[in-house]
């Protein structure tokens, strides 16, 4: 095995789609003293992704195995590179079934796993009836890392914090585990694009309100169609007369951003701003 110089003990959690193992994926890699984990093509460590790309971003059904079970050479010489350096002591692998979990082991030159955990070990019929509502009709996903840490590598997707507490017994600290949920642009609700439009009339708004800048003269909005990863930004804008303009666009460039990703959960990649003209007071 390609890790076994070091003893990396390998675990698996394993459960049907949609139950929750993501959820609790932290919770049992804590419980196990497990400070890695391999989930949906992600390999996590503690708040922070260490590398690999998230199945849950690909296009295709296909690509979605493709990337889970890490078929893909680059994605899993990334890993394999993360994991030689870092030289763990455990791993835990989630998958949906005996054979995946052993297929992703296979495939990254892990240990045959030693222990393996399931869904109904951790969570009742309600709880993983209830994980399931959730993913058909709202089409939720959870991955075990804060949403800070997703931000960058998950635009286009609605993001939100979700934070679990359990206590260890009476006068121990409780164990606070940090989550993110995500909902991609397609799911229950279809696919759906955002308009050039969109973001041209946010940053209006965001001008409307700044009593440095007078409007904007022009905008341009292209995305990283190959990657999808986030939006770039030109705008030309005249300025009122009477202001700093290296403070003025500091902030107007700081305040388009902020609600740009805030309303469109889409990444900001580059923002240019060229003052074109000054709007002198009427005498």
């Amino acid at each position: 095995m390609l890790f076994s110089q070091h003893k990396m003990k390998t675990y698996a959690f394993v459960g049907p789609s949609g139950t929750g193992k993501s959820y609790r994926a932290q919770l049992v890699a804590n419980e196990r003293g497990i400070n890695y984990i391999i989930d949906d093509g992600l390999l996590i460590s503690g708040n922070e992704i260490l590398a690999g790309i998230s199945a849950k971003k690909a296009p295709t059904k296909i690509e979605t195995v493709r990337n889970a079970l890490f078929q893909d050479e680059e994605r899993k010489k990334e890993i394999q590179d993360v994991i030689k350096k870092k030289k763990p002591e455990s791993i835990l692998i989630l998958g949906t079934s005996d054979d995946m979990v052993k297929k992703i082991a296979e495939n990254l030159g892990f240990e045959p796993i030693s222990e393996t955990i399931y869904i109904t070990d951790v969570a009742t019929e309600e709880e993983m009836a209830m994980a399931r509502d959730i993913r058909v009709h709202q089409g939720k996903h959870v991955i075990p890392v804060p949403t800070f840490a997703l931000k960058k590598d998950f635009s286009g997707y609605l993001l939100d914090p979700l934070q679990i507490f359990k206590s260890k017994g009476k006068g121990k600290e409780p164990y606070i585990s940090e989550k993110s949920i995500i909902r991609p642009t397609f799911s229950y609700m279809g696919n759906f694009k955002i308009s050039d439009t969109v973001f041209k009339q946010i940053m209006d708004c965001v001008v409307e309100k700044d009593e440095c800048v007078h409007k904007i003269h022009r905008a341009i909005i292209k995305k990283h169609e190959e990657l999808n990863d986030g939006i770039y930004i030109y705008i030309e804008v005249i300025i009122n007369y009477g202001y700093n303009v290296n403070e003025a666009m500091k902030n107007l460039r700081k305040n388009i951003i902020k609600e740009i990703e805030k309303m469109t959960a889409m990444n900001v990649l580059n923002m240019e701003i060229v003052v074109k003209g000054v709007n002198l007071p009427q005498r």
